[in-house]
């Protein structure tokens, strides 16, 4: 049999020696100018292809260390935060697989991403001074401690959320416990939306809140509508913190509705301003918000800020001025307005003084020249003891003699 075999092999050679088995001209001219012939591989080319190999390797593992150092320092993980050092990783599940056993090992929990406050937030909050309040400063750590606190907590199924649903509405004090607990995750990834609208209020205010709303949902919810818990006490975890932002956020309360009102006007202005490179007209807000330019501008009037008259202006060493120093009271009269009314009071006094009596006194008080109040013709009339009838024509012919006065044209120039 291997002779026949070798005798065959032989007879090929020889063929394609005799030129039997001829190949193409385009196949001989491949072979003839090295084209489509496998080469070996550089030993250079090697070391270069290891070293890139190597090199993400170490990538790799340096950001599996980075999950891993964030992870211990508050038992748990995101899958935003897993998704945002490797976006490709569902590509690789073997490397997915791995890492999960390093946060395992680690007793490391992966959680949900965005029921967490995650590092962009937390940079955003520290810009903005969040946890200020007075004068005392909120520790970093607290979050942080509360964060891993609710992420111990298990999270539960649709059928186990029925199950304590039912339980509740037996009175089962501790399946409310429950529910609520599993669900503070959810109410911390909608504060955190709402972090920087007020000063006063910080991230931990927030929550608090929205737990308030929680425990409302927790006691209201109905299984038997068939809808997930979730959605309905989102309302409930909103509600409770817009409401805290309106009543405390600012020194004059804005109703609730108005709040969020603003809250899209200002979404809508940052958002024409990127796109216009300048700062929008107020019709062109109301275009995009569908409303009325007038709404626009009364928006715009509520959304300002308040401002102490006692702020210092400048800086004089002691005497500092205030805001309220420049600020023109519109209910008092300037001097020279003052000085025209005593003058014009004078004068009308010198002509009233020319009647008699008793027209002095209905004029006084028909028009409120003694005390300030103007008296009806009804009420003049009980003091003089007469008819209104008699007191308006006395009034009248008072007045008569006020215009025929010689100096009554001086009160023309008033």
């Amino acid at each position: 049999m291997r002779k026949v075999l070798k005798n065959r092999s032989l007879k090929k050679s020889i063929s394609l020696k005799n030129g039997k088995h001829k190949l193409s001209a385009k196949k001989r001219k491949k072979i003839r100018h090295g084209i489509g012939v496998r080469k070996k591989t550089p030993i250079s080319s090697l070391n270069n292809k290891s070293g890139r190999i190597g090199k993400k390797i170490k990538e790799l593992e340096k950001k599996s260390n980075s999950l891993l150092t964030k992870g211990r320092s508050r038992g748990f993980i995101t899958y935003d935060e897993i998704l945002k050092e490797f976006p490709s990783i569902e590509e690789d599940i073997i490397f997915l697989e791995e890492l999960y056993e390093k946060f395992n090992s680690a007793n490391i929990d992966v959680l949900e991403g965005g029921g967490m406050l995650d590092d962009s937030v937390t940079d955003m909050v520290d810009k903005k001074n969040i946890y200020k309040r007075g004068s005392n400063i909120a520790s970093h750590d607290s979050i942080q401690i509360y964060l891993r606190d609710i992420g111990r907590n298990p999270l539960i199924n649709a059928k186990e959320e029925r199950e304590l649903a039912k339980r509740i509405l037996d009175g089962d004090t501790e399946a409310r416990n429950l529910l609520a607990r599993a669900n503070l995750r959810l109410v911390v990834s909608i504060a955190k939306r709402y972090v920087g609208r007020s000063p006063d209020l910080t991230i931990l205010d927030l929550i608090q809140e929205g737990n308030l709303g929680l425990f409302k949902a927790v006691d209201k919810f109905d299984y038997t509508k068939g809808y997930k818990f979730s959605t309905y006490a989102t309302w409930w975890i909103r509600q409770a913190i817009t409401r805290a932002l309106a009543d405390q956020s600012r020194t004059i309360r804005i109703p609730v509705h108005m709040v969020e009102t603003i809250a899209k006007y200002k979404q809508t202005f940052r958002r024409l301003s990127q796109d216009l490179g300048r700062d929008p007209l107020a019709d062109e807000i109301a275009v995009e918000m569908d409303l009325s330019t007038d709404k626009i501008y009364q928006i715009e009037k509520i959304n300002q800020d308040t401002i102490s008259l006692e702020r210092p202006v400048g800086d004089d060493g002691d005497e500092k001025s205030t805001l309220g120093d420049f600020i023109k009271d519109d209910k008092i009269s300037s001097p020279d307005q003052d000085t025209s009314r005593r003058i014009l009071a004078d004068q009308i006094r010198e002509i009233i003084n020319d009647l008699s009596p008793k027209e002095k006194k209905i004029l006084e008080m028909r028009n409120g020249l003694d005390d300030g109040i103007y008296h009806t013709l009804e009420e003049v009339g009980k003091e003089f003891g007469v008819t209104r009838e008699r007191i308006r024509q006395i009034e009248a012919k008072a007045l008569e003699k006020i215009q025929k006065h010689e100096k009554a044209q001086r009160l023309r120039n008033y």
